[in-house]
C-alpha cells in the first residue's frame, strides 16, 4: 500500500467531531441529497497536483475516488466484523444467531470481492499518468490507512509476525492521539481469531464428561493410525522392488510426520512459535471435527462459517496480491511515497503470516477419507443433530 494514499475516515460507526450530521429544515422532506450528505462527500476529491499550465492532473481524480471508495468499503468490513465478535463475545455463543453471523460475513466477502476487482479500475492509468501528480503526494502513503491497520487487528493479524515498515513498527506513522487509541484498543480487545477459538474448543465432542460417550480426538488418532497401517505401511513392506520400496516407505514416514505434528502437543506449540499455526491445540481439534462432520445437522452452519473466514482471509491475500502487481507497474522498484521499498515490501506481505485462519487451509492435510471417519456413537449422533440455542456442552449432556 505504500504507493497510494487512502483518505482518512472515520472508523466504524461513532459520529466523529467535525463531521456533519443529516438534518432537516422545519417540515421539509428529508431528500436523497441530504441523507447521504452528498455535498459534503462529492466535494472530498481536492487533487494536488498540477500540470505545467497549471491544471490539475486529469488521472489523480480517478486515483482519489477509488481510494476514498476502499476506505468506505473497509468502513463497511469493519461494521460487520465488528459486529460478529460482538455476537462471539459472549461467555456461551447462541446458535440461534449463528445464520446471522453467517450473513453478515458473507455480505464481508462480497465486498472483499468487489475490492479485489476495483484494483483493475487503477489500471486504467498509465505509469506515465500516475507521474504527472505521484511527487505531490509526497509524503502520504497508503501505509497510513488507518482502517486498514484496524482491520487486520480485528481480523487477528498477529503482531510479531508483522513485517517492518522501514525497519519501525507500523504504529510509527501515526501521530494524533485518536489514531493511535483506535490502533491499541483494536490489539486489546479479543480479534475475530481469537473468539473463533475460544468458541471452537466447546465444539460437542472434544470434552470428556460422565455422560459423554464419544471422544473425538481418540476416535480420530485411532483412524490415522489404522489408515497409515493399511494404506501406507502394509504396502511398502510387502513391495519387492527395493527403490519402490524405498520410495514407498519414504511416503510411509512423511505422512507419519505430519500427523505427528498435530498429535504432539509439544511438537503442536513449536509450529504455533514459529508463526506456521495459530489456532490453539483445542480450537484445532473442533475445527477438523466440523470439518469431517459436517453433514451432520448441527455442524452444517458450522462448516459453511469456517468456509466464509477462509474465504475472507482469501480474498484479503488477493487484495495484498493486486496490489503488490499494481505498484510494479506503476512504480517497478523505486521507493514508495511513504519512503518504504515499495513493491519489495507489499510483496512480503502476501504470505500465510497475514493469514489468521491459516489453520482451516491447512485443514486439508489431516482429513481422512469419509470411508475411516469413525462412526458417532447414537447418543452423539442425536446430540448433532439439532441446533441447540445457547446452551453450552455441560447443560446438552444433562439434558
Amino acid at each position: 500500500m505504500s504507493s497510494c494514499m487512502y483518505a482518512n475516515q472515520p472508523v466504524g460507526g461513532a459520529d466523529q467531531e467535525g463531521v456533519n450530521k443529516v438534518e432537516t429544515m422545519g417540515d421539509a422532506a428529508l431528500t436523497y441529497g441530504q441523507y447521504l450528505q452528498l455535498n459534503s462527500l462529492l466535494s472530498c476529491q481536492l487533487p494536488v497536483g498540477q500540470t505545467d499550465s497549471g491544471q490539475p492532473v486529469h488521472d489523480e481524480h480517478l486515483f482519489i475516488v477509488t481510494h476514498q471508495a476502499f476506505e468506505l468499503w473497509f468502513k463497511q468490513v469493519i461494521f460487520e466484523i465488528d459486529s460478529v465478535r460482538q455476537l462471539f463475545s459472549g461467555k456461551v455463543f447462541d446458535e440461534g444467531k449463528m445464520l446471522l453471523v453467517i450473513n453478515r460475513l458473507n455480505r464481508v466477502v462480497v465486498i472483499m470481492k468487489l475490492l479485489t476487482e476495483q484494483i483493475m479500475i487503477l489500471e486504467t492509468m498509465t505509469p506515465l499518468d500516475f507521474m504527472d501528480f505521484r511527487r505531490a503526494l509526497e509524503p502520504a502513503s497508503g501505509f497510513q490507512s488507518l482502517q486498514f491497520r484496524l482491520l487486520e487487528n480485528k481480523l487477528g493479524v498477529r503482531e510479531d509476525l508483522r513485517v517492518k515498515y522501514n525497519q519501525q513498527h507500523y504504529r510509527r506513522v501515526f501521530s494524533d492521539d485518536d489514531s493511535l487509541r483506535a490502533l491499541e484498543e483494536s490489539s486489546a480487545q479479543p480479534s475475530l481469531l481469537d473468539l473463533v477459538q475460544r468458541w471452537l474448543e466447546r465444539t460437542p465432542g472434544l470434552n470428556r464428561t460422565e455422560d459423554c460417550d464419544f471422544q473425538f480426538w481418540e476416535e480420530y488418532k485411532m483412524a490415522v493410525e489404522r489408515m497409515l497401517h493399511e494404506e501406507y505401511l502394509l504396502p511398502a513392506e510387502r513391495e519387492t522392488d527395493p527403490s519402490l520400496k524405498q520410495l514407498k516407505m519414504a511416503d510411509y514416514k512423511k505422512q507419519l510426520d505430519a500427523f505427528h505434528s498435530i498429535d504432539n502437543l509439544e511438537v503442536y506449540n513449536s509450529y504455533i512459535e514459529k508463526g506456521e499455526r495459530n489456532f490453539s491445540h483445542k480450537s484445532f481439534q473442533g475445527a477438523l471435527m466440523i470439518a469431517l462432520y459436517r453433514d451432520e445437522p448441527r455442524f452444517s452452519q458450522p462448516f459453511h462459517l469456517l468456509t466464509l473466514l477462509m474465504d475472507t482471509d482469501a480474498l484479503l491475500t488477493k487484495w495484498r496480491y493486486n496490489h503488490v502487481l499494481l505498484v510494479q507497474r506503476m512504480l517497478g522498484t523505486k521507493i514508495g511515497t511513504g519512503g518504504s521499498s515499495g513493491y519489495q515490501y507489499l510483496r512480503s506481505t502476501v504470505s500465510d503470516r497475514y493469514k489468521p485462519f491459516v489453520d482451516l487451509f491447512n485443514l486439508s492435510t489431516f482429513l481422512i477419507p469419509r470411508s475411516r471417519i469413525p462412526p458417532l456413537t447414537p447418543k452423539m449422533k442425536r446430540s448433532l443433530s439439532i441446533i441447540l440455542r445457547g446452551k453450552d456442552e455441560d447443560e446438552v449432556e444433562k439434558d
